[in-house]
């Protein structure tokens, strides 16, 4: 075996293999990750032989698939009259009756009237039913969550989970995935994320922008280079969660679609178009680099937040004891593997200055993230704009994590947790955005071997 210093060579290496489009297809990122102590390798077999398979059973409980989003709030940046009229593009909100009560009812008392008004009803009519190992006798079980959701360690534009628009929506049965929405609409909304939210001035051209002044990504990458390492973070935090939405596009894009069936797959080309290294001119690696450096940033909350999911009085409350039990048990499974990843990103070096600029910089890099949440409101396609809320939102609770770190480690073993909290809305964000860029991950190695056998 490799030792650690082994793997933490200052080196990105770029292999080839053939493609499909008559040169070689440099995908292969290995290596060293610019900002952290880590490599590619080392996480890959971490996400996909331990973490994937224990997020993705995780995720499929009734806890972790049942998410409330109000997605009818308008677009506050400009006139959208973009929705798209396209079916895979719908989102299926859920019947009320249909989650478990647990979840839904405010007090969080499980009642067994609520219980079986779960009728099963038509597959097109609903949004998947209750998950029949739920237990039929009543359960009084009481949870109450402070909900309080001190804005001022907010990084998103939390959604009003009371609004009467709000609706629970079954993750499980709107997977994310190619739904046709793409071109201009589409492209206005990374735009606008990039050139307005990501500290950049306007004279810096982004790396293949349209028109002149593309000089290869020579002056923006010198540019970046030049920033703090805050900033420079924030843009990579950014630009690897564009890169995991694409390899999920890619991943499960739609290959046939005719009145006897829809298959949904790999398409190597679409993935080949956002990041081989000839095509995209050298951004397709850089891009899966920021990926990998987004991935980090998440394990990293993950194990920071272990002592607040630790303490015996938390529960994965949905009413049914031994099955929340063993959800926790799976979940503080998946955090101590968190904790015990050697190569973690050290967020220390954040906001570390002088105290006042630190201070300044730390609002300012929490009030563009509040705007791009708020830009999400944005999307034309609402299950994009369902998976898009969910993704940043998660990212959010991940940074408010990170800087929370000294009230984390003050709370006490019993009792209400004061200075820091989470709702049940954030931690099913940050777990399922995480699951997302762990399934990219994942997806990364199916591309690579696909391409190897072509």
């Amino acid at each position: 075996g490799a030792t650690r210093s082994e793997f933490c060579g200052n080196r990105l290496l770029l292999s080839s293999w053939p493609g499909t489009t008559g040169h070689h297809t440099h995908l292969k990122v290995t290596g060293y990750l610019d900002d952290c102590t880590c490599d590619v390798e080392t996480i890959d077999a971490l996400n996909n032989y331990e973490l994937f398979p224990r997020l993705n059973e995780l995720l499929q409980s009734d806890y972790f698939r049942y998410y409330k989003v109000n997605l009818k709030k308008p677009c506050p940046f400009w006139n959208d009259n973009s929705h798209c009229g396209i079916r895979d593009c719908a989102v299926k909100p859920c019947p009320s009756n249909e989650v478990p009560d647990g979840i839904r009812s405010g007090s969080y008392k499980y009642s067994e009237e609520a219980n079986n008004l779960a009728e099963e009803c038509e597959e097109a009519e609903r949004l998947g039913a209750v998950d029949g190992s739920l237990s039929e006798e009543t359960q009084e079980a009481v949870l109450r969550w402070t909900q309080h959701d001190d804005s001022s360690d907010s990084f998103c534009e939390a959604d009003d989970i009371h609004s009467p628009d709000a609706e629970y929506v079954d993750l499980l049965l709107n997977p994310e995935r190619y739904t046709g929405y793409k071109g201009p609409d589409a492209w206005k909304i990374w735009n606008s994320i990039y050139e307005e939210n990501c500290f950049k001035p306007q004279t810096v051209k982004r790396p293949l922008a349209s028109g002149r002044g593309d000089d290869g990504g020579h002056t923006f990458y010198n540019w970046l280079k030049g920033v703090c390492v805050e900033k420079r973070a924030f843009y990579r935090l950014i630009s690897g969660l564009h890169a995991s939405i694409n390899i999920h596009l890619s991943a499960r894009y739609l290959l046939q679609d005719t009145w006897s069936e829809k298959k949904w797959g790999p398409n190597v080309t679409e993935f080949q178009q956002r990041f081989d290294e000839v095509i995209t001119r050298g951004e397709g690696p850089r891009r899966l680099k920021n990926l990998y450096f987004l991935y980090l940033i998440e394990l990293r909350a993950l194990s920071k937040a272990l002592p607040f999911f630790e303490r015996p009085v938390f529960q994965l409350y949905t009413g049914n004891k031994i099955h929340d039990a063993e959800i926790k048990n799976l979940l503080l499974e998946i955090l101590h593997l968190a904790k015990s990843f050697p190569l973690h990103f050290d967020e220390n070096s954040f906001f570390a200055g002088n105290k006042k600029e630190a201070a300044k910089l730390k609002e300012e890099f929490r009030l563009h993230f509040k705007n791009i949440s708020k830009i999400m409101d944005c999307v034309g396609c609402f299950k994009c704009r369902l998976w898009g809320k969910l993704q940043t939102q998660g990212l959010g609770t991940a940074l408010k994590i990170l800087f929370s770190e000294n009230l984390i480690e003050k709370i006490p073993e019993s009792g209400p947790s004061y200075g820091f909290q989470l709702t049940r809305q954030e931690i099913v964000a940050l777990f399922n955005a995480f699951g997302r860029i762990s399934t990219s991950v994942k997806e990364l190695e199916n591309f690579r071997t696909i391409l190897r056998n072509m």
